[in-house]
C-alpha cells in the first residue's frame, strides 16, 4: 500500500469500514502505545521522539521495507530524532479515528483524509504548524499547488501537510476501443462522445458493456458528485449549510445516465454496482469505460491480473468538452495538539522527507519503486507545479513501468479539482438511492428523485450544524 492507495475516496472508506472489526484491537493498541502526543518531547540532551502512523502492514512486504528504509535514512540524517512507526491498515478507520480524537490518542504525526480537517479542528486535536513550515523545512513548499495546500488551512493557519491527491477521470479499456474501431489515444471528452463510443463497444457483443457506473455502497452518490462537478454544479451551498444539487445540472447528470441505460442501452442489465464490481468487469475485458481515479489501474493490474498496457485515461467528460470540474481528494499528515515544538519541527521534516521530496520516499523514489515492481507512471499524485513538477515528470518518465502517454488526455485537460462536500459519506449514501432508481427504473421520476434526496441531505446538514 503506497501513498497512492491512501486517499480519501468512498472506496477506501468502504474498505476501512469492512476492516473495522478486525483492526480494532490492533489500532487501539497502536494508539495507546505510541500515539500520545507530548510523551516524546525533547530530553535534556536535545533528543526527541515522535510517533507516526500509516506504516504499511507486514502483508505488503515491499512497501513496508521501503517505509522502514525511509525511516532509517531519516533517523541517520537526524541523529537527535527517534521515529516510532505505527502499523495501521487501513491508514484510517473512521470509527477508530473518531475514538482517537475523543481520547486524544493520535500519533504525534497522524494520517487524515482532506475531508477530516474540520472534524479534527472541532475536536481541538490539531496543532497549528504555520510557523514551522517554510522553504527551509519544506523546500518544495512554493511549488505545492495552492488548491492542494489550501485543504490544510483554516483561518489563515496551516494544520497539515498533504502527501497525496487525486482527481477523477475516465478510464478506458484500450483493447475494447481497438476492437470497436475507436482510437484509444483519444478517450471521450464529452458525454455525447461517451454515448457514441459506448454504443460502438456494446455492439461488439459477447457481454461487452460500453459504460458502467455505481449505485451502491455510497459509491453511487460519490460518482453523482463527480459528474455534477463536471456539469458545473455543486453538491452544497458555499457555506455547506444546504444542498445545491437539485438543479438543472443535477437533473442533467441523472437524465444523461438514464439515457445511457435505457435509451442507448450501453450499460448492461445488471446494476447496483459498488466499488470493486466495475474494476472486475474492466480487468476481465467486459467493460469499455468508467469513472475513477488513476490508482484504480494499479489495483486492476496488481490484484486482478490486468496489464497496464490495457488502459488509458481521459478527462472527466463535460457537456461541450472536458468537465468544468472533477471531484478531488487526498490525504495528509496532521500534528497532535499536544506535540512539543521539537516534535512538530521533527514531524514536519519527516513528512517532507517521506512525502514531499522529489526523488525520495515512498511516493517519489521512482527508481526504487521500479526495482520493487511497483507502479510508476500514473498521473497521481499531482501535488506540484512549476520546477518541482517538471523535475518529477522527468524522473517519473525515466522510470515508468507503463506507457505514460496513455494518460496524456487526462493530464493535459487539467480539469480543476473540486473538494468533496461536508458530511460526504452521509450525502453519498442518500444519493445511492437516487442513482439506483434512475439506473433500474425506466420510468423513474428524475426531478422527484432529486428533490427527495435534496430534502434528506438538507436534514443531514442541518443536524450537523
Amino acid at each position: 500500500m503506497t501513498f497512492q492507495h491512501r486517499r480519501g475516496s468512498a472506496r477506501e472508506r468502504a474498505l476501512a469500514a469492512a476492516a473495522l472489526a478486525a483492526a480494532t484491537g490492533l489500532i487501539l493498541t497502536a494508539c495507546s502505545s505510541g500515539g500520545s502526543g507530548g510523551s516524546g518531547s525533547a530530553d535534556a540532551n536535545g533528543k526527541v521522539t515522535i510517533s507516526i502512523d500509516c506504516q504499511p502492514p507486514t502483508s505488503k512486504p515491499a512497501l513496508r521495507e521501503m517505509w522502514n528504509q525511509d525511516i532509517a535514512a531519516f533517523e541517520k540524517a537526524h541523529p537527535d530524532v527517534t521515529v516510532k512507526s505505527i502499523d495501521t491498515f487501513p491508514c484510517e478507520t473512521p470509527a477508530l479515528f473518531t475514538a482517537a480524537l475523543k481520547g486524544g490518542t493520535e500519533a504525534n504525526v497522524f494520517y487524515t483524509y482532506f475531508t477530516d480537517k474540520q472534524q479534527v479542528l472541532d475536536a481541538g486535536q490539531a496543532a497549528d504548524i504555520t510557523k514551522y513550515v517554510n522553504t527551509t523545512t519544506v523546500p518544495a513548499l512554493n511549488d505545492i499547488k495552492p488548491e492542494v495546500l489550501a485543504t490544510q488551512k483554516e483561518n489563515g493557519k496551516l494544520y497539515g501537510l498533504p502527501t497525496n491527491n487525486y482527481t477523477m477521470g475516465m478510464i478506458i479499456n484500450r483493447r475494447l476501443f481497438k476492437q470497436a474501431g475507436l482510437n484509444p489515444d483519444q478517450p471521450p471528452t464529452t458525454w455525447a462522445d461517451v454515448a457514441k463510443d459506448a454504443q460502438a463497444i456494446s455492439k461488439l457483443g459477447h457481454g461487452a458493456i460500453g459504460y458502467g457506473d455505481y449505485s451502491a455502497g455510497n459509491n453511487g452518490g460519490w460518482h453523482f458528485a463527480a459528474e455534477l462537478d463536471a456539469m458545473g454544479g455543486r453538491m452544497t451551498t458555499p457555506d455547506g449549510s444546504r444542498s445545491a444539487f437539485d438543479s438543472a445540472q443535477g437533473r442533467a447528470v441523472l437524465q444523461n445516465l438514464h439515457d445511457l441505460r435505457f435509451t442507448d442501452g450501453v450499460m448492461g442489465t445488471t446494476q447496483l454496482y459498488k466499488w470493486g464490481d466495475l474494476q472486475k468487469l474492466m480487468a476481465a475485458g467486459k467493460l469499455g469505460m468508467y469513472l475513477a481515479a488513476p490508482d484504480d489501474i494499479t489495483y486492476m493490474v496488481q490484484t486482478l491480473g490486468a496489464h497496464y498496457s490495457d488502459f488509458s485515461m481521459g478527462p472527466m467528460p463535460g457537456q461541450n468538452g472536458p468537465g468544468a470540474g472533477t471531484l478531488a481528494g487526498g490525504n495528509d499528515y496532521m500534528f497532535n495538539v499536544k506535540d512539543t515544538p521539537a516534535q512538530i519541527k521533527a514531524g514536519v521534516e519527516l513528512v517532507d522527507y517521506i512525502g514531499l521530496t522529489v526523488g525520495h520516499g515512498q511516493l517519489f523514489d521512482y527508481a526504487r519503486l521500479k526495482a520493487k515492481d511497483q507502479a510508476v507512471g500514473l498521473p497521481e499524485p499531482a501535488l506540484f507545479q512549476g520546477a518541482t513538477k517538471a523535475q518529477d515528470d522527468k524522473l517519473k518518465a525515466a522510470n515508468a513501468t507503463m506507457p505514460v502517454s496513455y494518460f496524456s488526455s487526462y493530464a493535459d485537460a487539467a480539469v480543476p479539482g473540486i473538494p468533496e462536500p461536508p458530511n460526504a459519506q452521509a450525502i453519498y449514501k442518500i444519493l445511492d438511492s437516487t442513482m439506483a432508481a434512475v439506473l433500474t427504473n425506466s420510468g423513474a421520476d428524475i426531478g422527484g428523485q432529486l428533490h427527495t434526496a435534496a430534502q434528506q441531505v438538507d436534514q443531514v446538514l442541518a443536524n450537523s450544524q
